[in-house]
């Protein structure tokens, strides 16, 4: 999958895109013009209840988090990628919460990003993702789970060829584009993947 197919530096959805607000999300499209296909959550972000047909109200004691929640909808109707707005930064709980959630969208063979920060952040899983050779910047990579095997990284200052990623060894820490097209794959595991935009 090529990186280039998926909008990430702003908001602008597409025909045919679903449009959900995760609880504080919905003031966030509101400021920005949009409105949004579902609205989900407890909304103790929002700390008042939205009104309307496409409002879902969770409660508070839950054991799956607003964002996942609605990912869960997403797969549900058919849809396989997801760019997360609002999801970095604020609290570290919140941000490690929304990387396990690119990691079950990756697992049920989906592909997620996380946007903000001047950061993306994905995970694959015996997969591929692709940069052109305009991609500039910091790109990290870390094992998700034991170990990730058959690791190449490629067209990156510093490249890895078959190599075993664990999760106890942070090797893939601080890599560089250098001006060429380059990827990251894994054979036998999951990724998750930090660039800058």
């Amino acid at each position: 999958m090529n990186i280039e197919n998926i909008e990430l530096q702003r908001f602008k959805p597409k025909q045919g895109d679903l449009v959900i607000a995760a609880d504080g999300g919905y003031l966030n499209l509101q400021k920005i013009g949009y409105s949004s296909d579902l609205i989900i959550g407890d909304f103790d972000s929002l700390e008042f209840i939205p009104q309307g047909e496409n409002v879902i109200r969770l409660p508070k004691e839950k054991n799956d988090t607003d964002t996942l929640f609605a990912v869960k909808i997403g797969l549900d109707k058919g849809y396989k990628n997801f760019v997360i707005y609002g999801g970095i930064g604020g609290r570290l709980d919140h941000t490690f919460a929304n990387i396990q959630t690119l990691a079950y969208i990756a697992e049920y063979g989906g592909r997620g990003f996380l946007v903000g920060e001047g950061n993306a952040i994905t995970a694959i899983k015996n997969s591929e993702i692709e940069f052109s050779k305009d991609k500039k910047g910091i790109i990290s990579v870390f094992c998700n789970g034991s170990k990730a095997t058959g690791v190449y990284l490629t067209g990156l200052k510093y490249p890895l060829i078959n190599y075993t990623l664990t999760s106890d060894m942070p090797l893939g820490v601080s890599n560089e584009f250098i001006g060429i097209e380059s990827s990251v794959s894994v054979r036998n595991g999951m990724l998750i993947i930090i660039y800058n935009l």
